[in-house]
Order: C-alpha cells, then sequence, then structure tokens
C-alpha cells in the first residue's frame, strides 16, 4: 500500500518532493500551516533544509520516515518544511534566532520549534539524531519534552519570546553618523586580520573545517593591484598559496572540475561533497582574476575546468544554471567521486596508471573510507622525474587517464541534481563565466554567460519585478536583495564585454527597484522588499557569509553604475550604505570583505574608459583595453547604432563615425582621445 502523500505533493522544490512521502503531515510555509497552529494552538516544528544536504537526509531517513516519530510530530505539532533555496529570507531569519537561543553556529537541517501566535521560536538546533548520540537528546524524547513545556510553561515562554524579538530588533539597528568620515581604517585592520589567520602551512584561513572564502581573497587581491597595501610582499603568497592549495587539493574535482562546498580538514584533502553554484561562480572569478593578474598556468587550468563543468553538467536546455549536486550517491556521501585502486588499474594503460598513481595520492593509504578520494601529491615534474620520463609525455599521460576516469565516473549512479534556476546564484556564475571567457579568450563561455542572463531577462522578470526562482516552467517567489544586486553586478561585467542596450535597460530597472523597494531611509538595503510577507524580522545582511553580502554587492554595482550615467542617487544610496556600516566595519572590517570593495571605489573611485564609435575599429579598442588589470576599471565600448544612450552616455557619443575614447576619475574627465597609442598610455596595460 503506497504512504498518501502529505501537504508537500504539489510543492516544485525538489527538496520538498523528498518529503512529500513522509508520514509526517508536512506543510510548507504558507498562511494555511499558519493559522491551523493557531486555531489547534500547537507549536509549529519548522525544518528547513535543501536537497543536496547530507546530514538533512540522514535526518529524513533516520526520522521523518519513521512512522513512530510522525506519529509523535503529527499529534502534538503543525509541522512545516523550508527550502532555504527558495526562501532564504526565512532562513536568514531562524538561522540568527537559532544562534540567540543556543550560542552555536547554525546550519542544515535546521530545527526549531515556533510558538503558534508569532512564530518566534522557543527551542531549536540543527541535526538530531533519533536516539541520545553526539551529546545530543533523542529526537522522539525531544519532541514529547518540547510539546510539554509548550503547554505548561506558557509565561516562560511568553517572557523569552519577548526577549528574542527585542535581540533581533536590536540586530536589525544600525546607528548611522551621517557626519561620518569615511577613511582608509577599516582596509589596514582588515587586510592585518587576514594575514594573522592565514594557515601558512596550508593556505587559507583559520582551521578545520576549512573554507574557500573567495570574497576575502578577492579583496586582497583588489587592495594590492591599486597599492593599497604596504604588506604585498606578505599578501601575494597568501593569495597564490591558498589557492594553489584549493587546486591540488580534494576539496577541488581532480576529475571532473569543479569545487565542493569546502574541506572538513585543515590540508584541504576530504571535502563535503555536496557541489554549489553559488561556490563556483564566485570560485571562478576569483581564479579568473588571479590568472589575470599572475599569467598563472594552474589558475587558468582551473578556470577553464571549472568552467566546463558548469557548462557540461550544470547548464540546462535553456541556457541557465541548475542549483546543486547532491553530497550523496546511493545513500552515500561521496561515493560519486572516490575510487579503488584496482578500479582506476584495470581503466588505464600501464603508463597511464603509473603517472595517476604518483601525481594523486594513490602511493599513500586511503584516505576517505577505505577508498580514495583523489588530491595532487607530486607536480608533474616529480612524477616525470619518479619515473624517467619528461613533462610533456606525463602531462600527455595524466590528460588521457582523467578522459578515461572521468567517462567511468559517468557511467555511476549520479548524485541528484537540483534543477531549480535560482537567480541570485545564476547571476554570480554568469560574472564567473563572463570574465573566465575574457581572460581565458574563451568565446564559448561568454556566449554561455550571456544565454543565461537572456534567460533570466526573459523568463525572471514580469513588469519590472524579479523572481529568485524558476522551476517547472514557472517564476516563483518575489526577488531578495541578492537576486537584484547580484544580476545587477552581473550585467555591469557584460557590459563591459559587449555592450548592449537591453541589458544596459534592465541594470537601470534593477537600480530603480532597489531604491524603491528595498531602501532603507537610513542607508542600505533590506533583504526583503517593502511589500514583501511580513516575517518575524527584516533584515539587512551586511557581512558576508557563503555568498556575498547582498548590501555590499548593491553598493558596488550602485556606484559602478552611477560612475556610469552619471547618476548621483546610486551614488549617495551607494555611499549611504558606507556610512550606515561603518561601526560594524570597523569592529568586524575582515568579516566585510566585500563591503570593503564598495569603500575602495570610494576612496578611489573607478576609471571609466567609454569608447565610441564602428564596430570593427571599436573590437580592436576594446581589446587594447582588456589587457589591463580591471579591478578599479569600468570600460565600455558604445557602437555608433547604439541609440539607448541615458545620463552622462549621451555626451559621449561621437558626433561623427571616428572612434574616440572618453577616461574620466571620479567627476573629472580627460579631452577625447584619437589615438590608440595615446590611451594605452594612460592605462596600465
Amino acid at each position: 500500500m503506497n504512504q498518501a502523500k502529505n501537504h508537500l505533493a504539489n510543492e516544485a522544490s525538489l527538496y520538498l518532493q523528498q518529503h512529500a512521502d513522509n508520514p509526517v503531515d508536512w506543510y510548507p510555509w504558507s498562511t494555511a500551516a499558519l493559522a491551523k497552529a493557531q486555531r489547534e494552538n500547537k507549536p509549529i516544528l519548522l525544518s528547513i533544509g535543501y536537497s543536496a544536504c547530507h546530514w538533512c537526509h540522514v535526518m529524513a531517513q533516520e526520522s521523518f520516515a519513521d512512522p513512530v516519530t510522525a506519529k509523535i510530530m503529527n499529534e502534538h505539532f503543525v509541522n512545516i518544511k523550508v527550502d532555504r533555496e527558495e526562501r532564504p529570507d526565512l532562513d536568514k531569519i531562524y538561522q540568527t534566532a537559532q544562534q540567540l537561543l543556543t550560542g552555536r553556529n547554525g546550519g542544515w537541517p535546521l530545527t526549531l520549534f515556533l510558538s503558534p501566535d508569532n512564530q518566534v521560536p522557543f527551542f531549536g538546533g540543527t541535526y538530531f539524531p533519533p536516539q541520545a548520540h553526539y551529546g545530543l537528546p533523542g529526537f522522539k524524547d525531544l519532541l514529547i519534552r518540547v510539546a510539554d513545556y509548550f503547554h505548561t510553561h506558557q509565561t516562560e515562554i511568553t517572557q523569552q519570546n519577548t526577549r528574542m524579538q527585542q535581540a533581533l530588533q536590536h540586530l536589525a539597528q544600525h546607528p548611522v553618523n551621517a557626519q561620518q568620515v569615511i577613511t582608509n581604517e577599516p582596509l589596514l585592520k582588515a587586510q592585518q586580520e587576514l594575514i594573522e589567520s592565514f594557515d601558512k602551512h596550508q593556505g587559507g584561513f583559520g582551521s578545520a573545517p576549512k573554507f574557500p572564502h573567495p570574497t576575502s581573497l578577492l579583496f586582497l587581491l583588489r587592495i594590492i593591484t591599486e597599492n593599497l597595501s604596504e604588506n604585498v610582499e606578505q599578501i601575494h603568497p597568501i593569495i597564490k598559496y591558498t589557492l594553489e592549495k584549493m587546486a591540488q587539493g580534494g576539496i577541488y574535482d581532480q576529475i571532473g572540475g569543479g569545487f565542493y562546498r569546502y574541506a572538513v580538514d585543515a590540508e584541504w584533502q576530504i571535502p563535503h561533497f555536496e557541489k554549489m553554484l553559488y561556490d563556483n561562480g564566485q570560485l571562478l572569478t576569483l581564479y579568473a582574476q588571479a590568472a589575470k593578474l599572475y599569467q598563472n598556468d594552474l589558475f587558468k587550468t582551473i578556470t577553464q575546468e571549472t568552467a566546463e563543468w558548469v557548462l557540461r553538467d550544470m547548464t540546462a536546455p535553456s541556457g541557465a544554471f541548475y542549483a546543486t549536486l547532491d553530497a550523496d550517491a546511493e545513500h552515500i556521501e561521496g561515493k560519486f567521486y572516490y575510487w579503488d585502486q584496482q578500479e582506476i588499474k584495470a581503466l588505464l594503460t600501464s603508463a597511464e596508471y603509473e603517472v595517476v598513481y604518483h601525481y594523486y595520492n594513490l602511493h599513500s593509504p586511503p584516505n576517505f573510507a577505505g577508498h580514495w578520494h583523489l588530491q595532487i601529491t607530486r607536480s608533474l615534474e616529480q612524477v616525470a622525474e619518479l619515473i624517467n620520463s619528461d613533462k610533456a609525455s606525463v602531462q600527455n599521460q595524466l590528460n588521457a587517464a582523467r578522459q578515461k576516469l572521468l567517462q567511468a565516473r559517468n557511467q555511476r549512479v549520479w548524485p541528484g541534481r537540483d534543477q531549480k534556476i535560482l537567480t541570485a546564484w545564476n547571476s554570480l556564475m554568469i560574472k564567473g563565466l563572463a570574465l573566465a571567457g575574457q581572460v581565458l579568450q574563451r568565446e564559448d563561455f561568454i556566449a554561455a554567460a550571456f544565454r543565461a542572463v537572456d534567460f533570466i531577462q526573459n523568463h525572471l522578470i514580469k513588469e519590472g519585478r524579479l523572481f529568485a526562482c524558476y522551476q517547472n516552467n514557472q517564476a516563483n517567489f518575489p526577488a531578495y536583495l541578492d537576486d537584484y544586486a547580484f544580476l545587477l553586478d552581473a550585467l555591469l561585467t557584460l557590459l563591459q564585454i559587449q555592450w548592449r542596450e537591453q541589458d544596459l535597460q534592465c541594470a537601470i530597472t534593477l537600480a530603480e527597484v532597489l531604491l524603491k523597494y528595498f531602501a532603507d531611509e537610513e542607508g542600505g538595503f533590506f533583504f526583503t522588499a517593502h511589500d514583501h510577507e511580513r516575517l518575524l524580522q527584516r533584515t539587512k545582511p551586511l557581512m558576508d557569509e557563503a555568498v556575498p553580502s547582498g548590501n555590499a554587492v548593491a553598493a558596488f554595482a550602485l556606484g559602478r553604475l552611477g560612475h556610469l550615467l552619471g547618476e548621483q542617487r546610486y551614488l549617495m544610496a551607494s555611499a549611504k550604505t558606507l556610512k550606515m556600516v561603518w561601526q560594524a566595519m570597523q569592529a568586524y572590517p575582515s568579516a566585510h570583505a566585500s563591503l570593503l570593495q564598495v569603500l575602495v571605489d570610494y576612496l578611489q573611485p573607478p576609471k571609466l574608459v567609454v569608447l565610441c564609435g564602428e564596430t570593427d575599429e571599436l573590437k580592436q579598442w576594446l581589446a587594447a583595453c582588456q589587457n589591463t588589470y580591471w579591478f578599479n576599471h569600468l570600460i565600455v565600448a558604445i557602437s555608433a547604432e547604439t541609440r539607448f544612450l541615458p545620463g552622462i552616455l549621451a555626451n559621449y557619443k561621437a558626433a561623427e563615425p571616428k572612434l574616440r575614447a572618453y577616461v574620466c576619475i571620479g567627476q573629472q574627465c580627460m579631452g577625447p582621445i584619437e589615438r590608440l597609442n595615446e590611451l594605452k598610455s594612460i592605462l596600465p596595460i
């Protein structure tokens, strides 16, 4: 007899569908579920996770699929399941609340018990085992105790809820000093903090678990290229060594390309095996920019392989990008990715196997559950010396071996792929692919970025408003701050590669919505729009998390668009964001790495280069300009046929077909430049 589906049966989310057959009477977050809790005076059991989450699967198998546990849940609670990728607004609120309740970091699955009248949590945690273990109570026992506590301690819960609401309100307040003088002090503090937290032995920052921290590394790249550091000799090794260790370690998929979520150890050996679009979008940007700055072959290879993985495994027929690959295959974490030595030996020639044996870690004991998760432990030169060969031959054997291993791996049972299209995450990947294509001169990467942004413009914008998610041929969920900010930033990147009027029009539309629906009069931007569903808290995220701060990217992109168009409202919104976050940035500068990029633009306005003229010659000039390192440059090439030129762009329009360049820094502009050599002398090519 088939188990009847619960209230998740008609949800589009893959994660929610994974729980539709549970004996738990799950509801999605909805007015119906909240009203039911109030009507029946039952606490809400809120469970937040996502489809690629390993421990979410574990808790589902252990507890949510168990009829005994489900009976307790159904009797005592209204059970609500949330996909954090669809509802980051809810996830941000309740992750913060969980930290306030427990004093511990959050994570997924997030398990909270809410009062039915106001959705304020009174108890919670993350993963709970079925029986007491890991210093945690058994989930069934916990359910009974929480239900009993709810009905017998209402006074205490009401008092705690009041304190929780006050704490959340306090966290949302950011005193603003309108007279605040903006200085470079946070830049100096942040780089010192990063220098001190750098792991000199293994690269990266801090100890296990080890995360890539792309926003921190991009900040360091920025300050050393703009002469904003007196510690250049210390910072270059931090960037290069960290990128090398990640590229050679197990956090990188040595066979298929792309990065896993993070390493569970300090040596980058064993990852948490889920692959997230947002991680790889940011790391693609990071490696592309490092490859350009250092002209480093390894960084170029990682950029190329990561982009090729995205196009091969994460791209929908529509051109947009899928969200995640699961950590698990056949209910075992990492099974899709690890190897047995004899399996490898059987797939390769003896010469290929000899190279793989020495290059990857097959000469060492198994490093993951009796198997080998591949990492680079010797250089090509070292392998060549060991097997009495030359580097070129070793590289050829390695390339052939990797192709065979990839083909064999593709025959395995694949991890689950969440095929929802998320606007914010797609935007991070669009930017990464565009920069990768520019650095590597790969037109296919650039074309993929444009296809994805076209999909978003055609399917996720309706009546001037953006949507956050596309699945089952439908756009859902009014977009959040990250969606608007990240897409605006991606459009500005694309405009510097190929000027398209529709992209500029879209960028202006996004900017206007940010100011009208997200901006706080005191400065900065809320995560949700003014007309969004009213929730327990209206957050204003400032610090970088797994993705850059939406406030930071909004302020950065608005500032850049403001310089491009001469639009003072955008520039003022960017500056007000800096003043709003100033106290927090002073207290924890390295936690606000993306906002520090805004600070750099405020202190040293970007150099705007506008090229205008006939298309063929225009491409030649643009290519010459792109040879420069672009962190503090905004370079656009506008053909003579362009008609939509708002703001000060109309002033740059050539009166005749002859090509001209206009260079401005802040409010100061040079006269028209008509010779390429003269332009080259101005740019640090």
